[in-house]
This record gives C-alpha cells, sequence and structure tokens, in this order.
C-alpha cells in the first residue's frame, strides 16, 4: 500500500466545517480490512457531532473524520481475516467516531479506511456502491433495537414457522432510514409488523413488510395502530422521531406491550448544530431535553413499560455484529429478503461535496438517505 495516499474530509477543531486534506494511509490491525471507499452515506449523527460535539461528544479529539457508513472495495487484510480477499466489493459500519476509537484510522469520510471484519459484508453483485453505503447504520441501530437482549431481545425464527404466533413489533417512524430497515429485519426474523409513516410513504413502508401504516400525523394513529395489531400480542415498539415516544407508550399501554426502545432524542439539535456559538444557546435546548426525557421515563413506568435508548454501534462489542454482519445479512442480501433502504440520493461527487451533504441531510430528507461516492 506504500504507493497509495490518502485523502479525508477533515473536521480540523471542535464544530470546523469539513477541509480536504492528505491523511496516513491506515494499516490493518489483525481483525481489520483496509476498504477503497467508493461511497458513503450520511446520518444525523454526522452534523450532530460537527455541530454540537464539543458538549455531546467531548471524547472525541480533533482533527477528526467522521462518517459510519462505507462501501467499497477491499486493498488488504489483517492476519486474523477469513472471510474477505483483496478485490471482494463491501460494505461495512465505521466506529471510529465512539469512545475509545480513533476515528483517523476507521472514520468513513476519507479514501481508504479500516473496517472491523466483524462489522463488514460482502455487497451483492446487483448491488450498487451508492445503494450499499445506505445501509450500515441504519441496519446497525435497527438490528441492536430489535436483538439485543435489554432491548426487544428477539429471536430469529426458521421461515417455515407460522408467523401469526410469533408477536408484532410496533415501528414508529417506518419510512426513517432506521425504521426501514428495522420493518425489514423484524420481518425476516419471522415477526409482523405495524407502523407509522406519511401518507405518501405508506405504500413505500408496505412495500418493505409493514401489515398495517397509520399516519403518524393523523390524531388518529394510535387508535389506528391499536385496531391494526387486532389484540396480536405485541412485542415492543421502537421509536424514530423526536415526538415518536409517547404515542409508542400509549400504544403499548393498550396492548400489553412492555418495552419501548428509542432512537431519537425528544427535542431536535438540529438548529443548535447550525447556531455559530452552542453557548447560551444549548442552555433551554439541554434543559427541554432532559425535562422531556424524565417526563417520558416516569410516564413509561407508570404503564409498567422498560424503556431505554439504542446505541447504533453497540453491537461491535457484543457478538451481535458477527452475527448479523457475518451471517444474516449477507445471506438476506443476497437471496432479496433485505433490500438497500432507504433509496440513496447521491448528492455529490468526491470529498469535496461532503460538507455540502452534511448540510443537505442535516435541512432534512425524506424516505432517501444522503450519499456522496468517491
Amino acid at each position: 500500500m506504500t504507493d497509495r495516499q490518502n485523502t479525508a474530509a477533515l473536521m480540523r477543531a471542535p464544530r470546523a466545517r469539513l477541509t480536504v486534506e492528505r491523511m496516513p494511509m491506515p494499516e490493518p490491525a489483525a481483525d481489520e480490512v483496509i476498504v477503497r471507499v467508493r461511497a458513503v452515506a450520511v446520518n444525523p449523527v454526522d452534523w450532530v457531532i460537527q455541530g454540537t460535539g464539543a458538549v455531546t461528544y467531548r471524547w472525541l479529539p480533533a482533527p477528526a473524520v467522521l462518517g459510519s457508513d462505507v462501501a467499497g472495495e477491499v486493498i488488504a487484510v489483517g492476519s486474523q481475516v477469513t472471510r474477505f480477499h483483496v478485490g471482494d466489493r463491501v460494505v461495512g459500519l465505521a466506529t471510529g467516531t465512539d469512545k475509545g476509537r480513533d476515528s483517523r484510522h476507521e472514520g468513513a469520510f476519507q479514501h481508504y479506511t479500516a473496517l472491523l471484519e466483524r462489522l463488514t459484508a460482502p455487497i451483492p453483485d446487483a448491488i450498487s456502491d451508492a445503494q450499499a453505503a445506505v445501509l450500515p447504520l441504519g441496519v446497525s441501530t435497527a438490528a441492536c433495537a430489535l436483538f439485543q437482549p435489554q432491548h426487544l431481545g428477539l429471536a430469529v425464527h426458521d421461515p417455515v414457522e407460522p408467523r401469526t404466533a410469533r408477536g408484532v413489533v410496533v415501528i414508529w417512524g417506518g419510512s426513517t432510514s432506521v425504521g426501514m430497515n428495522a420493518i425489514q429485519l423484524a420481518r425476516a426474523a419471522g415477526y409482523d409488523v405495524v407502523g407509522t409513516a406519511s401518507p405518501r410513504n405508506a405504500d413505500l413502508v408496505c412495500s418493505l413488510g409493514a401489515d398495517v401504516v397509520a399516519d403518524h400525523g393523523s390524531s388518529t394513529a394510535v387508535d389506528d395502530l391499536v385496531a391494526g395489531i387486532g389484540g396480536r400480542p405485541v412485542l415492543g415498539a421502537v421509536a424514530f422521531g423526536e415526538t415518536s415516544a409517547a404515542p409508542c407508550i400509549e400504544v403499548l399501554r393498550r396492548t400489553g406491550g412492555s418495552v419501548l426502545v428509542m432512537a431519537s432524542t425528544p427535542v431536535s439539535l438540529a438548529d443548535l448544530a447550525g447556531r455559530r456559538r452552542l453557548f447560551p444557546a444549548m442552555v433551554p435546548v439541554f434543559t427541554r431535553l432532559g425535562l422531556r426525557m424524565v417526563a417520558l421515563m416516569l410516564r413509561a413506568r407508570r404503564a409498567g413499560i422498560r424503556a431505554g435508548f439504542v446505541w447504533g454501534t453497540s453491537l461491535r462489542d457484543d457478538g451481535l455484529g458477527d452475527r448479523v454482519w457475518g451471517g444474516l445479512l449477507p445471506q438476506w442480501l443476497a437471496d432479496g429478503t433485505v433490500r438497500p433502504s432507504p433509496e440513496p440520493l447521491v448528492t455529490g461527487h468526491g470529498l469535496e461535496a461532503m460538507q455540502d451533504a452534511l448540510d443537505r441531510q442535516r435541512a432534512g430528507v425524506s424516505a432517501q438517505k444522503v450519499v456522496v461516492t468517491l
């Protein structure tokens, strides 16, 4: 790899805009592959880190390379890697912005990056790099919510077993990136799904496997979901979107469900992230956030519901990552059980396009994921 040169879209200081700069070539650890990145996707966490990282990601040293979603080609493998070879097309989850990790070694927004073998899967020939790049954080967060014991703790069933006896999973926010993947993973694992979306995205959410889709903006959304569940056992709910937790608690209360997984804060950080100064604007924002969280947790407890937040990269360290990325996801992508979702919205090519892509994602997209090709 000595003849290759690496370049990254670098956040040189906390809250700084990305600049394209030369970076060292990563060398693979024993359990890593080095990937020539061909496409990356943008997640809300990327602009949250850039805009509020001085208080929300205080552990992340600058300069930093952001990004979690990587698709590309393997150019080197570590000594313990057995599933991949040089030249393989792969998609994987980069966890460089997590506490204790090295973002410059394993951040997504660069031409060459390191991926853990256990968080990497082959890309089927029929799937493009841009399509594959939408998967990593969405799939991983959905898998944590559904399968980790501290959350819903669902088992993966043999597809020949009767589905109707296994129960229902409620997905509030079915047209979000994580919601689309949660619907597909729950269905692939053998469960029925009911969910919400806007009317314009209802058919899309149904096509992913939800058998009931309520309008999340309707005053009757909770009633519609309860009616659609129709007495089937409810295994739990996963809430996506800042206003999603409270109605999920009500659905669970009325149907006997007892587990709520929250994947969004109840107060948006988008406006705060866009401000030139965090102080004093952050004080009322985080005060509202804290008060709403306390109120939601008390409401859940009074209803007998166990509620908690999901951290999408936590499957790296608990065995679920290898199970999902090393077995289930490759199988389900290859046979079409899971399709890359949401659709990629390619907003540019090259690392110079990364900052505009972050700004575009923060402005809001619906049933799409912002992607940059490299």
